[in-house]
C-alpha cells in the first residue's frame, strides 16, 4: 500500500503535514505519528492545523507539535501531506494559500474517507479502513515496526479509539481490532490510560451545557429523526466552551426508533455547523453533501448559513427526501 510513498519520499527535504480544520483525535493522532514516522526517516517536518486542538487531547502535542498555518513555513517546504481529508476544501488556511501559487509543491493524501478529489499526486484512500490513524499504523508496519514507540502507539491508539466509538461502530473490522491489540502489545500500556485521558475529565459546565441542550431535542418523520441544539446563549450560561459539545450527538441518537440524529451548533458567526450521524441505511455522507459537506456513511459533518431554525427545516427535509427513498426501495 505505502510502497510508492516509502520510495518517493526520500525525494524531500522539509514536508508539511496538514491536519483538517475542526480536529478530532483521528486527525491530531495520525499527524504526530506520521510527523514522528517522518522524523525518524532523517525528514524534517511541520505539523499545521487552523484550529486549536480540543483539550481532551492536547497531551498529544507533547508527542510532536501542530502549529498554526504561517506561509514562510508553507514557502520552504517542498511537500505536503493532508491527514484525515481528502477535498483541499477540509484544510483551511493552507488551501487559500496553494491555490494562491504558481509553482505549487506536490499534495499527497492519506485518508479513509469515500470520494476523494483528484489533486493529490499520491493517495493512499481507504474507505474500508475504519480510520486514518489505522492506515498511519500500515505505514510503520510496512517500513519499520520498531519505530512503533510507546508515545507512537498511545497516538494511533487515540485515533483509532476515538473514531471507532470505542470499536463500537460497524467501520470496525477483525483487522482493526488486531492492529489495537499490537498497538497495545508494542506500547506496552493499558487501555484505560488512554480511556481516563480522553472520556474522564467532563467538566461542571459542560454538564450544565448537556443539561439544556437535552431539552432543545426535537422528533421528526414519525420519530426517526433527532435533531439537537446548542446555541451562543447556552455557551454563555453554562461558562461553557465550543469543545464541550464534543460527543452530545451520541445521545439524540441513542433515542429509541431513531434512524439520525443531527448535532446545530449555532455559536459561529459565519452559521451553523451540523454533525449528522446514523445507525440505519440512512447515509449521511450523501445527506451532508447536499450541504456542501462530507464524511462517512454513519458520521458526516457540513455548515448553513442559518438561522438555526430555517437551518433545521432545510437538513430535515433532506433527511425526510432519503428516508422516503429507502422506504421505497425496501417496498419493491
Amino acid at each position: 500500500m505505502f510502497k510508492e510513498f516509502i520510495r518517493k519520499i526520500k525525494n524531500y527535504n522539509h514536508v508539511g503535514v496538514i491536519s483538517h480544520i475542526r480536529p478530532d483525535g483521528d486527525c491530531i493522532s495520525s499527524q504526530v505519528a506520521l510527523c514522528r514516522w517522518l522524523k525518524a526517516n532523517g525528514i524534517k517536518t511541520t505539523a499545521f492545523n487552523d484550529d486549536d486542538v480540543p483539550p481532551n487531547l492536547d497531551w498529544l502535542l507533547s508527542y510532536h507539535p501542530v502549529q498554526k498555518p504561517d506561509e514562510a513555513i508553507f514557502e520552504s517546504c517542498d511537500l505536503f501531506i493532508m491527514i484525515d481529508g481528502n477535498a483541499l476544501s477540509r484544510f483551511g488556511a493552507f488551501a487559500d494559500w496553494h491555490d494562491k501559487q504558481d509553482e505549487k509543491a506536490p499534495l499527497w493524501m492519506i485518508d479513509h474517507h469515500p470520494d476523494p478529489e483528484d489533486s493529490f499526486e499520491i493517495a493512499i484512500s481507504v474507505v474500508k479502513a475504519a480510520s486514518t490513524a489505522e492506515l498511519i499504523f500500515k505505514l510503520f508496519m510496512e517500513s519499520d515496526p520498531a519505530l512503533i514507540d510507546e508515545e507512537i502507539a498511545k497516538a494511533l491508539y487515540t485515533g483509532i479509539i476515538t473514531d471507532t466509538g470505542s470499536l463500537q461502530f460497524e467501520s470496525v473490522t477483525a483487522e482493526t481490532v488486531q492492529t489495537v491489540a499490537e498497538l497495545l502489545r508494542r506500547g506496552g500500556f493499558r487501555p484505560n490510560e488512554i480511556i481516563e485521558v480522553i472520556y474522564s475529565n467532563k467538566s461542571v459546565e459542560q454538564y450544565k451545557l448537556l443539561s439544556e441542550a437535552l431539552k432543545t431535542i426535537q422528533l421528526f418523520e414519525n420519530n426517526q429523526i433527532a435533531v439537537m441544539s446548542v446555541t451562543d446563549e447556552m455557551l454563555s450560561e453554562a461558562k461553557a466552551s465550543p469543545a464541550d459539545c464534543e460527543g452530545f450527538v451520541s445521545y439524540p441518537l441513542s433515542l429509541s426508533g431513531i434512524k439520525a440524529a443531527i448535532l446545530m451548533k449555532d455559536f459561529f458567526d459565519d452559521g451553523v455547523r451540523i454533525s449528522l450521524r446514523s445507525r440505519s441505511d440512512i447515509d449521511v455522507n450523501e445527506w451532508a453533501r447536499e450541504l456542501g459537506g462530507g464524511g462517512h456513511k454513519k458520521a458526516a459533518g457540513a455548515w448553513h448559513k442559518g438561522p438555526l431554525e430555517k437551518t433545521i427545516r432545510d437538513v430535515v427535509k433532506i433527511g425526510a427526501k432519503q428516508l422516503k427513498n429507502i422506504e421505497k426501495t425496501s417496498v419493491l
